[in-house]
């Protein structure tokens, strides 16, 4: 009952900031940074429970993306079946390359996830017919999708709201899922394999299971991408956004299931703030990810969580 409490309470807080704050730059820019959230918080659940850093998520966000923009433009399904499909089908293909990828480990892993986001970004580029290159694809999206206008997924006052209630949705059900007995099983997987397969656990298609949820999360973050900005090109699928969702998870720490989505938040606060001082603004997000790394290990959720935790504040 108290973690419903905590998620609702934040679900109405995150709902109300739209008629709080009525810039519509600083709610675009809070929009981008919510769908950002969710794939961090897919990248950050996969290092959670699996102990696997994957420089790849950009190409399930990029798929799922493409997949709505491409249906769409073509008439291919119904709006709501698309939608179903751009989140399961880079699920689905996760699951399977997941039961070949994690018989590996360690950077073997990483570089393989990031070669199968560069292909599917290679594709993206060149296959002009079908996806027009560089130049990408505006998305011929209809007037009502979900019974909703199409205006509210493209107007940040309220995709803002949309975006956070999914967010906040994907939390509570991740925070339900590590509670339970899967979630403890991964947990004991990743910290001993051999330990686990020796009392009669089969590790593998746990750990491809947790591998396809954190691509389904991705692929939600992607489909949310689509409809807000009604257009797609390669760089959605390319391996710098992986990279930025890996920095968010690791600034807002991977230990707490909320800690990547905190992280995303702050990534995209400093990101604008020192993208108004100077253009030389990577070096600023690299020194802060050093600092981080080094006198934070457990990123700013784990120090928060610690805070109140010397506060008497009981944490989630």
């Amino acid at each position: 009952m108290i973690r419903v409490a905590v998620f609702l309470i934040a679900g109405a807080a995150g709902a109300a900031l739209p008629s709080l704050f009525g810039s519509p730059l600083l709610l675009t820019l809070l929009t981008q940074a919510a769908i950002n959230a969710i794939l961090a918080t897919g990248v950050g659940f996969l290092v959670r429970q699996n102990g696997l850093v994957s420089f790849g998520h950009a190409g399930f966000f990029g798929l799922a993306a493409y997949i709505v923009a491409l249906s769409a433009t073509n008439a291919w399904m119904p709006i709501g079946a698309t939608l179903l499909v751009a989140i399961l089908a880079p699920a689905l293909l996760a699951l399977l390359l997941g039961a070949a990828m994690l018989r590996l480990a360690g950077v073997a892993f990483s570089m393989l996830t990031l070669a199968v986001a560069q292909a599917f970004y290679e594709l993206a580029l060149r296959w002009r017919s079908l996806a027009n290159g560089d130049d990408g694809i505006a998305a011929q999206l209809p007037n009502r999708i979900l019974g909703l206008d199409l205006s509210v997924f493209q107007q940040p006052e309220s995709m803002f709201v949309i975006c956070w209630i999914v967010l906040m949705l994907v939390l509570f059900g991740l925070s339900v899922l590590i509670a339970s007995r899967f979630g403890t099983l991964t947990l004991a997987i990743r910290e001993n394999e051999e330990r686990a397969r020796f009392i009669g656990y089969r590790t593998l298609l746990p750990r491809a299971a947790i591998y396809a949820l954190s691509a389904a999360i991705a692929a939600l973050a992607g489909v949310l991408f689509a409809l807000y900005n009604g257009f797609v090109t390669p760089n959605v699928l390319y391996w710098g956004l992986s990279g930025e969702a890996l920095v968010m998870a690791v600034v807002g720490g991977t230990r707490a299931v909320w800690g990547p989505a905190l992280g995303a938040l702050l990534f995209f606060l400093l990101k604008n703030a020192a993208g108004d001082l100077t253009e030389h603004w990577p070096a600023i997000i690299g020194g802060t990810l050093i600092v981080v790394t080094v006198l934070l290990p457990r990123g700013a959720s784990g120090t928060a969580a610690l805070l109140m935790r010397r506060m008497g504040v009981r944490t989630a």
